[in-house]
């Protein structure tokens, strides 16, 4: 299994690299193309790549119980809206900020599960989300200047993909991966082709054309990097290396964009890092202590 994780958090740290870089590539399309439109052509793009790779994988199919066809559509069309909020947001936002927003989704995740899965946390974990959550505030800081609508934004995404996630862990086994994939894709570009009605169409620049493709690529191979990191590693030693994107988002946010972060933002960050981690830490624990001791 050291292979296997070493191989997991290789691929973890790639499958962070191409989330970075495809929301580089989205923030730099902002400049000249509507929000909606953007989504719509990258979200286009995505779901026919994931379909080109469902095809050759033999996994493009609907063979779905009623139930998991249910849940497919309710995740497809809460990662539509997440896609809204959160690049609302990204347009908007230095990338760094929304980056260290989105890392509390691992706490937000584990108290959702608590509140409507019923899932057993001790007082540590919770102690850990409420100080995680302490250093969102110090990025979003409620009642300043810096508190805009797009702070809003973020922190809706944070909810809706917190809501996402919950669907999937209803999903059952049998469903492969890569069409739930390719069932959010469509869900994605149908909601922005839906929104992009509403806004005057830009023709796309050969840059905008490269962006628009560069985003596509790094969107899919962050997705399937992510898959095969939990597949071929333990989730307990892959999971913190989710956390190297916000190096990207720091690193890209300065080079591409000019953004250096402030200390209040920076502390923030660190601190859902830390929270992050000591909750991943627990879950980790928790989990050894239920599993049967081999004799």
């Amino acid at each position: 299994m050291v292979n296997g994780n070493l191989r997991g958090a290789g691929l973890m740290l790639l499958a962070m690299a191409g989330f970075g870089l495809n929301d580089a590539c989205m923030k730099y399309l902002s400049a000249e193309l509507p929000l909606f439109q953007a989504v719509f052509l990258r979200g286009l793009g995505t779901a026919v790549l994931f379909a080109l790779i469902a095809w050759r994988m033999g996994l493009l199919h609907l063979r779905l119980s009623r139930r998991d066809r249910v849940l497919v559509v309710a995740r497809s069309l809460a990662e539509a809206v997440s896609a809204f909020f959160f690049f609302n947001a990204l347009f908007n936002m230095p990338l760094a900020n929304v980056t260290a927003i989105m890392q509390a989704l691992p706490l937000t995740v584990t108290l959702a599960a608590v509140v409507f899965l019923r899932e057993p946390v001790g007082w540590r974990r919770m102690l850990a989300i409420c100080i995680g959550f302490v250093g969102v505030l110090m990025i979003v800081r409620p009642g300043s200047d810096g508190f805009t609508i797009y702070s809003v934004s973020a922190l809706a995404a944070v909810a809706v993909v917190t809501g996402r996630d919950l669907v999937t862990k209803q999903i059952s086994a049998q469903v492969p991966s890569v069409t739930v994939a390719f069932a959010a894709a469509l869900g994605v570009m149908l909601f922005a082709g839906l929104g992009s009605l509403g806004e005057d169409w830009v023709m796309p620049s050969p840059v905008a054309v490269g962006a628009l493709s560069v985003a596509t690529l790094f969107i899919v191979m962050g997705y399937l990097c992510v898959v095969m990191a939990m597949r071929v590693g333990e989730m307990g030693f892959v999971s913190p290396f989710r956390y190297s994107g916000l190096v990207w988002a720091f690193l890209l946010g300065y080079l591409v964009f000019g953004e250096v972060p402030d200390l209040l933002t920076v502390a923030g960050s660190a601190l859902i890092v830390a929270t992050g981690l000591f909750s991943l830490y627990r879950e980790q624990r928790a989990r050894r202590r239920l599993q049967p001791k081999v004799l």
